[in-house]
């Protein structure tokens, strides 16, 4: 199998290395952009970022996009991770643009993958208090009345969402003899008066939130696909959502390692560079090793949904996500231990890195559940 990059490709990761270095390289400019450390994304970059057109990537062409496939996708969230660009709504974004890719009319498309390709964020809401890994199990309702619909309920951990144009609400229309029978997905725009958004302070900054529907109206065409069939159309889009939170934990799993050589190789204890001892060249030959690893699962499972964007990879899906993401927080922690003291400061990446990677392993399907349909592939 042939995983080296085209020229155009190499162009593009080129380019937004380039990009990243220039706009948000300095500490400085990442304290400016991002609030002090506050916010996880930033209206300003990720304006020039939709100028350059790299926001519509995946986006056919008939609707603003450059019609790239994920793998180029991947490269994208990998370089900009790994520059710490504060873009932290694209992969919400990039996962709603799928969905709508897969089961939108022309009109939604023309709507919502435009206004990505534009620049605009988008959330998708799927937990619930009473259910989180556990998604067949929720309670949020969309009641149809005069030709539209009226949702009630409750949300959280919506990520993005008070960053977003719109709500992707996955909700109860219907129910059916399985628990994951009748589910359907209703877009609800942020600035509805019935829907409100209160954001949860959180060990990473302020990225996700609550969400409380009150009869909340919604026309029938702001449903996306089919009444009562979500859960089929969540499923054909799982192997994406944990690809995109792979490939976004991969770049910072690098910053880290970066981060960590640098300081290892300017760090002078008893008369030396801390990076001429053995202990800490052993923990960084294996991390580097891992993550070189990752990069290659990464790519193969890009690749795999290029080659076949229909098909169903449970059980890729599941490693990639269950891989890169533990290996990303493995690098951010070995990082913060290396740095001793000052890897725990707030004056350094590497505190933030390890913040940002440690929900990685939760969010999207915890690593408990990945480990679980592994399993199930294996027969067990």
């Amino acid at each position: 199998m042939d995983f080296s990059l085209t020229d155009e490709q190499q162009d593009f990761v080129a380019a937004v290395r380039d990009f990243c270095a220039r706009e948000c390289g300095t500490p400085e400019q990442r304290k400016r952009l991002t609030e002090g450390h506050t916010v996880l994304h930033s209206a300003e970059i990720y304006s020039k970022m939709a100028e350059l057109g790299w926001l519509g990537v995946t986006i056919d062409e008939a609707w603003g996009g450059s019609g790239g496939g994920m793998l180029d996708a991947c490269l994208f969230m990998e370089e900009t991770s790994r520059g710490l660009a504060p873009i932290g709504g694209y992969a919400t974004t990039l996962i709603v643009a799928g969905a709508v890719a897969r089961f939108g009319s022309d009109e939604q498309k023309r709507e919502i993958l435009g206004g990505i390709a534009a620049g605009s964020v988008e959330a998708i809401a799927m937990t619930e208090p009473e259910a989180g890994s556990d998604v067949g199990s929720l309670t949020t309702s969309a009641e149809r009345v005069d030709g539209g619909l009226v949702l009630n309920g409750q949300k959280v951990f919506c990520s993005n969402a008070h960053i977003s144009d719109h709500v992707l609400i996955v909700c109860r229309t219907s129910r059916g003899e399985s628990k994951h029978e009748g589910l359907s997905m209703i877009f609800i725009p942020t600035d509805h008066p019935r829907m409100e958004i209160k954001p949860i302070d959180t060990l990473g900054g302020r990225e996700t939130n609550h969400l409380y529907l009150s009869d909340c109206e919604a026309p029938a065409e702001a449903l996306l696909g089919e009444l009562d069939q979500a859960w089929t159309q969540l499923m054909a889009g799982l192997n994406v959502e944990r690809l995109i939170l792979a490939a976004t934990m991969l770049g910072f799993g690098w910053r880290a390692l970066d981060d960590a050589l640098a300081y290892v190789k300017q760090r002078r204890q008893f008369g030396k560079p801390i990076g001429s001892f053995q202990a800490l060249q052993h923990r960084l030959a294996d991390l580097a090793t891992e993550l070189e690893a990752a990069r290659l699962m990464t790519h193969w499972v890009a690749t795999k949904v290029d080659e076949a964007p229909d098909t169903m990879l449970p059980r890729e899906a599941s490693m990639v996500k269950l891989f890169v993401t533990e290996t990303a927080q493995k690098a951010a922690l070995e990082g913060m231990q290396m740095m001793g003291g000052y890897g725990y400061s707030s004056e350094y990446d590497m505190e933030r890195l390890v913040r940002q990677t440690l929900v990685s392993t939760i969010y999207g399907g915890t690593s408990e559940i990945q480990r679980n349909i592994i399993a199930k592939t294996l027969g067990l």
